[in-house]
């Protein structure tokens, strides 16, 4: 376990005394500790997310409409 000492704005104070609150915590550094672990989950790892693996796996299923050139392509838009 790594101790630091860290200055915080009140903001940042108040959220983290709501997020104690939240989950019933004992101090600040399990705060900082949750809102890491939310923050890594939704934000650095959105890959991992078994929605995103779903939409991956759409995507490498679908197949593109072959063109020659500009105007073929316009002519199947348009329709």
């Amino acid at each position: 376990m790594v101790q630091a000492i860290i200055t915080i704005n009140d903001k940042t104070n108040r959220v983290l005394n709501i997020v104690k609150a939240k989950y019933g915590l004992k101090d600040k550094s399990q705060a900082i500790d949750v809102m890491a672990e939310e923050y890594q989950e939704e934000v650095l790892e959105p890959e991992l997310r078994p929605e995103y693996r779903e939409k991956l796996n759409g995507l490498d299923k679908q197949k593109g409409i072959p063109f020659k050139n500009i105007t073929e392509l316009r002519r199947l838009i348009e329709g």
